[in-house]
């Protein structure tokens, strides 16, 4: 009972700068899952191919990885992390705005890295200042962090759909396919083997393509509803900061009084377990990828401690790879051939994708109280194969797409925090898990899209699955390497020990909300 009152209070005292910081995380959200739908759109208004308009992924997931980084350095001071947090949020906007203007994919890549800078900063500086809030108890609010992001990925799908081009932008006389208005890849696809010498499209003026001058598609009306969607966000960053005045012509404000049962429940003693449980060899998981990486940190480890890290790292590498991929590509494989559907219903594909990666991560909520993070990562693994394999077997079924999309968003909707909590457990929360799981899920989603992609466009829409296939037997393999690294690795913490770290938030809290649930 002690956990949760010191927890709402906790809560209480800090509603403001968590809810704004879940807010932001609307913002990432947002702009992380609208160019799926919008791909066919923009192609058009780029005169660009596949693999050209998968460089502006590309360009998102790098700077995504760099903005990371580059957030580690606003960390210091709250007023740096707000100021950051506010800077990022407006630039989400600003590039929503601009995004209708970029005619030519070099240009358009260079603003959705300008977005990925920005949805970097956010990812680091608002995880880690939910932390800096909540430690040892921040689990809990930062799955409901990661439930706003689910919840902007969903809704930015949404705004995008009605807008949604069911024209063809390919010359009329280019190929026998060219009469269906939704067949885009196959057409490009026919053109480039019937008429090699053809330039490419981006030196080409095609019929139906946006004039140069700016008369344009209707789907940017989608992406300045979402500019101003997102508005509210930085605004609520810059309440917050002259709240907590910040603003630098304010003096800072004096620190509010506990009530004395609060006082009570954060002046409890830590439990001996936790002040004799780190060894000075090992560093939390929590410094950024350089701190972590000195040699000192390394010295007098066994081989497993490496090989549950690059094992934990590469099934993350994999599945949140195939959630960018599949968020990115699932309209285009939709709207192509066997498939054929229409634009404005394969436009809800990334929505239902995204929204049942929201509703399970609600699920995993209280599921993550009565399951091992381990069995949680073996059942969303096994259901993401299970699922490529139905869509595989049933390619030609639309009713089989919408519901093996749904079967997609929940199985990888936990994987990322369920592999966090098992790798920091099985490491005793020592080494550098969550850097290195963070950097391999960053980079798998920036790599495999861009692999998906060019496969796509070379191989044809059927090879969509047969990559999701592949990328979620790795990511099994790698799973069951993992179990038997961490098997061999010395100091195995027993099965009751492990749920807690997640559940409540970490090392310090197992002895004592061992108490509250009365084990």
């Amino acid at each position: 009972m002690g956990c949760d009152v010191r927890v709402s209070g906790l809560l209480r005292r800090n509603l403001q700068p968590t809810l704004t910081y879940w807010s932001v995380f609307f913002s990432f959200g947002l702009c992380i899952a609208f160019l799926g739908p919008t791909l066919l759109d923009l192609r058009c208004q780029t005169r660009s191919s596949l693999p050209e308009i998968s460089w502006v992924l590309f360009s998102q997931q790098l700077c995504l990885l760099l903005g990371s980084a580059l957030g580690g350095v606003f960390k210091r001071t709250l007023a740096q992390s707000l100021w950051a947090l506010f800077t990022s949020s407006l630039a989400i906007s600003l590039v929503f705005a601009t995004i209708p203007f970029c005619r030519d994919v070099e240009v358009l890549a260079s603003i959705m890295a300008l977005a990925g800078l920005a949805m970097g900063c956010i990812d680091t500086v608002a995880n880690m200042q939910l932390v800096r809030i909540y430690q040892k108890d921040s689990a809990v609010f930062l799955q409901v962090l990661h439930f706003f992001v689910g919840f902007g990925a969903l809704l930015s799908p949404l705004i995008a759909d009605p807008f949604l081009s069911e024209a063809n932008c390919l010359p009329a006389n280019s190929t026998a396919n060219a009469t269906s208005g939704s067949h885009l890849f196959h057409a490009s696809r026919v053109l480039g083997r019937q008429h090699p010498e053809a330039q490419p499209w981006s030196n080409r003026t095609l019929p139906g393509l946006p004039s140069q001058d700016g008369a344009g598609t209707r789907v940017s009306y989608a992406f300045w509803i979402m500019a101003l969607i997102n508005l509210p966000v930085p605004l609520a960053v810059l309440y917050l900061l002259s709240k907590e005045r910040l603003l630098g012509c304010c003096p800072q404000r004096r620190p509010l009084l506990l009530s004395a049962d609060e006082l009570s429940l954060e002046t409890q003693p830590p439990e001996k377990e936790d002040a004799s449980s780190l060894s000075p060899q090992f560093h939390p998981g929590h410094e950024d990828l350089f701190s972590c990486c000195q040699r000192k940190n390394f010295r007098g480890v066994p081989s497993s401690f490496f090989a549950i890290h690059i094992t934990a790292a590469l099934v993350l590498f994999m599945t949140d790879g195939l959630t960018g991929a599949y968020s990115a590509f699932v309209y285009s494989y939709a709207v192509e051939k066997p498939l054929s559907v229409g634009h404005k219903v394969a436009g809800y594909l990334p929505s239902l994708f995204w929204g049942f990666i929201t509703l399970g991560r609600l699920i995993s909520i209280p599921v993550s109280s009565r399951v091992k993070p381990a069995t949680m990562v073996f059942i969303n693994v096994v259901g993401v194969v299970v699922t490529f394999l139905v869509l595989l077997v049933f390619s030609h079924n639309v009713v089989f797409l919408f519901v093996g999309t749904a079967s997609l968003g929940l199985s990888l909707s936990s994987t990322f925090p369920s592999m966090l909590a098992y790798t920091e457990d099985a490491l005793q929360y020592r080494g550098c898990a969550t850097t290195v799981l963070v950097t391999g899920a960053g980079v798998g989603e920036m790599v495999l899209q861009m692999l998906v992609g060019s496969i796509f466009q070379a191989q044809g829409s059927y090879s969509f699955l047969v990559c999701g296939v592949i990328f979620g037997g790795l990511a099994f393999t790698f799973y069951i390497l993992l179990l038997f690294f961490h098997r061999m690795h010395p100091g195995l913490s027993s099965g009751k020990e492990r749920i807690y770290f997640y559940t409540r938030g970490g090392k310090a809290s197992r002895g004592v909300c061992g108490r509250c649930r009365g084990s």
